[in-house]
């Protein structure tokens, strides 16, 4: 394994590059374009280990790493920032010597490499969320400029379509506004069908996938939340444990912890905020499920959450749930298990009776 680290500061057209000694040297520095990078990566010793920040193209440069047998490590700019020499002085030399400097501390956390197909299923849910961004402007546009003409129209999809469809019952609107607003209804159907689309391939997805059947078990995780965390996590045995999990994803609260006195303070909402969203939008179902199952029917984790849900705000208690799902679903997808309801029972930390959950249930029916 070569001694040398090479730091990357990645880019469209031209890479700065910057190699590291053992002993935290700089050994070289040079500045390459993008067909010469990529001839001069292939060149590299094997076992090198080549730094990047996390960043759009940095997991194709990880995969063509990969390909010359190097030793790629992508880690989050935030972790980078600290070891840049000068705070002030900010450029792609002294970036690349960051990356390579923050690679070689021993407890640095490195971003997960993405296959093709990871990233290509990951493709779909970008692509939905632009769609819903723009449908969601496109009606409110359409509603905007009605109402400049009296017409206001409920917060609905139906309501609008039903407004678009009566269109030629208001008379006083002039023919010009009428072919305006016509195309522009036009061209958001359209993009409703484009979103309509994506739903169904990812719900293919979801279904063709028997990981993602497995995570779909858990009440409130749907076939969204399902592939979006297979696509992004895959085995998820780059996570220690649940709990890292839980933290990467934004659902730990922020610690200011000194002296022996711990200090806890808001959600972090550090990570992937399209995963956290899925977690913390699926909390909803869990918690509206949870409220309106028997008590004779409830699961142990349902019980939980209504217990939660008498003591703690509204907020707090979907941040729980979001977080106990997370760590639900790095279980099963880090050991192959399907999902079970009464698996924190086998746990050695539990001193639970055998018959506790039948008294806990008619307590509170």
């Amino acid at each position: 394994m070569s001694t040398i680290t090479i730091g990357v500061d990645l880019a469209k057209s031209v890479f700065s590059v910057c190699a590291v000694d053992g002993a935290g040297h700089v050994q070289r520095r040079q500045d390459l374009g993008r067909e010469a990078f990529a001839l001069w990566l292939a060149r590299v010793p094997a076992g090198t280990v080549v730094a990047m920040e996390a960043c759009s193209g940095a997991h194709y440069w990880a995969r063509r790493c990969l390909e010359y047998g190097l030793q790629p490590r992508i880690m989050a700019a935030q972790f980078v920032t600290p070891f840049r020499m000068s705070r002030t002085a900010k450029n792609d030399r002294n970036d690349a010597e960051a990356i390579a400097t923050a690679a070689r501390q021993g407890n640095m956390r490195f971003v997960p490499v993405k296959s093709v197909e990871q990233q290509a299923r990951l493709a779909w849910h970008r692509v939905r969320e632009g769609y819903k961004t723009e449908s969601l402007a496109i009606g409110n546009r359409l509603r905007g400029l009605l109402a400049e003409f009296g017409i206001v129209i409920a917060n609905s999809d139906v309501a609008l379509r039903r407004a678009l469809a009566d269109l030629d019952q208001h008379a006083a609107l002039p023919g010009e506004f009428k072919e305006l607003i016509r195309g522009l209804a036009a061209h958001w159907a359209q993009v409703r069908t484009a979103f309509d689309a994506c739903d169904a391939r990812i719900e293919a997805h979801a279904r063709e996938d028997t990981r993602c059947v497995r995570l779909r078990a858990i009440i409130g995780i749907g076939p969204l939340t399902a592939d979006a965390m297979v696509a992004s996590l895959g085995a998820a045995r780059d996570f220690k444990n649940g709990r890292q999990l839980a933290a990467w994803l934004g659902l730990v609260p922020t610690q200011h912890s000194s002296g022996g006195h711990t200090r806890l303070g808001t959600i972090s909402c550090r990570g992937d905020a399209y995963l956290r969203t899925l977690l913390i939008q699926g909390a909803r179902s869990s918690l509206q499920r949870a409220k309106t199952v028997s008590a004779e029917k409830s699961t142990p984790e349902q019980i939980w959450i209504r217990q939660l849900a008498c003591r703690q705000p509204f907020g707090k208690v979907l941040v729980a749930i979001a977080n106990k799902h997370a760590r639900q679903l790095w279980a099963m997808l880090a050991h192959e298990e399907t999902y079970d309801a009464e698996a924190w029972l086998k746990h050695p930390m539990v001193q639970r009776p055998a018959g506790k959950h039948a008294i806990t249930v008619a307590a509170m029916a």
